[in-house]
């Protein structure tokens, strides 16, 4: 598969950039890594972006992730070997990533507040909100998966 449109930094530097700055506000927010990684790659199992699967796996186990944490990632809800605050994070990222089938529901959350302070929440929406449109980019685009190398791409 031939990508339809790469995003080329010179030409859209504003593009790249704005989208940069979502990731750089995340990560200045204190979420965890790992959280960050797990959330990412949960997101695009929903929404079926190889290129972003790609890229998130192997940039959580570069930076430490087991296999297992990302083998049982597309069924998190039932196993144990994920905390309490990955499991709530998890959960409102699909629920905010799912907004076609229902809203965010109050249960949703309730418990997500039980875990993140509102400062936290806000920075996870934001990266759902992210990853989501990264997804769309690569999957409108036609992104090529399974050559991404960690370190790659400038983040």
């Amino acid at each position: 598969m031939t990508a339809r449109i790469t995003l080329d930094p010179s030409r859209d530097k504003d593009i790249i950039g704005a989208m940069r700055n979502l990731a750089a506000t995340v990560r200045r927010s204190g979420i965890e890594e790992s959280l960050i990684e797990l959330v990412k790659t949960r997101v695009s199992q929903i929404n079926g972006c190889g290129f972003c699967i790609d890229m998130h796996t192997k940039d959580a186990r570069a930076a430490g992730e087991t296999e297992q944490r990302l083998y049982l990632l597309s069924a998190w809800w039932e196993t144990s070997i994920y905390t309490d605050r990955e499991r709530a994070a998890l959960r409102w990222a699909e629920a905010v990533t799912r907004l076609e089938h229902q809203r965010v529901s109050d249960d949703v959350y309730e418990h997500v507040r039980r875990h993140f302070s509102e400062q936290e929440l806000i920075a996870l929406t934001l990266l759902v909100v992210e990853i989501n449109g990264w997804n769309r980019f690569a999957i409108a685009f036609q992104y090529h998966a399974g050559d991404y190398r960690p370190g790659s791409l400038q983040r």
